[in-house]
């Protein structure tokens, strides 16, 4: 899907097989691993089977461009809330006879990086509502619940309550391991005298990105002000971009020979 989300819609949402083997063979991702995922990704009802000019590919549904539309906001756009923004609040009840719908509302509200203040109280920051109403409204869960812009007022610090809301030392374990990977390959990108070879680009930049686009999600731009002080989810951040800003141009000339 990083694939599909970066190259596939500037081309009507459709890849051949052939070139989706060779570029994930760059990855180390080998043939029958990549027709597996594409199966995967068809039964899920986000690939379909297309043939262009007798061509055998697979092409985005409607459904999947709404997804990658919505993932471009959270991946690429460095959101951070500040204390004065507020907070969102979905108070939501589910009757036991649908309890069903309670799972897929709790999954849809963790993917969107709400915290846990209660059975039926989650809070996220204040900047999420749009794409949470989109979401909810989207999975037709919004008769569920209501959205709330909230502030905290007492009784305890913001700074206190946090941590009972989100799980910090999950979301720093995920931003050390992201360094951990990635500050390395920027160092080296640094040190680097020569142009970037496109394949190498190619390789190292869908690898970060996929490893990156989960992060946003997990931790939704919480205010600084609220975090511990020597919080990585900054330094992780600066080390995508520059990724990023280094890698795009010249992985996407890799694609363009390849497809």
């Amino acid at each position: 899907m990083t694939v599909y989300g970066l190259y596939a819609r500037e081309t009507g949402g459709w890849l051949s097989v052939a070139a989706l083997v060779k570029l994930l063979a760059r990855c180390d991702v080998d043939e029958p691993v990549v027709r597996s995922s594409i199966f995967r990704l068809k039964r899920r009802g986000l690939l379909e089977a297309v043939k262009v000019d007798n061509v055998a590919g697979y092409g985005l549904t409607d459904e999947a461009r709404v997804i990658l539309d919505e993932g471009d906001r959270r991946i690429f756009e460095r959101r951070r809330a500040t204390a004065a923004d507020g907070w969102l609040l979905a108070v939501f009840s589910v009757p036991e006879s649908e309890r069903d719908k309670r799972h897929v509302l709790r999954t849809q509200l963790t993917r969107l990086g709400f915290g846990t203040v209660s059975a039926g109280i989650w809070i996220a920051p204040a900047h999420v509502y749009d794409e949470a109403r989109e979401t909810l409204e989207r999975h037709g869960l919004n008769v569920y619940v209501d959205l709330f812009r909230a502030d905290h007022l007492a009784f305890a610090d913001t700074v206190h309550r946090v941590p009972d809301w989100w799980d910090l030392g999950r979301l720093r374990s995920l931003y050390d391991d992201f360094l951990q990977l990635y500050s390395p390959v920027l160092a080296a990108y640094r040190r680097r005298r020569s142009p970037v070879e496109p394949a190498r680009a190619f390789t190292d930049y869908i690898t970060a990105l996929t490893d990156w686009r989960r992060l946003p999600y997990a931790e939704p731009g919480l205010p600084a002000e609220v975090l511990p002080a020597d919080w990585t989810g900054q330094r992780a951040a600066d080390t995508f971009f520059e990724l990023r800003a280094r890698l795009a141009e010249p992985a996407h000339r890799f694609v363009n020979e390849i497809r």
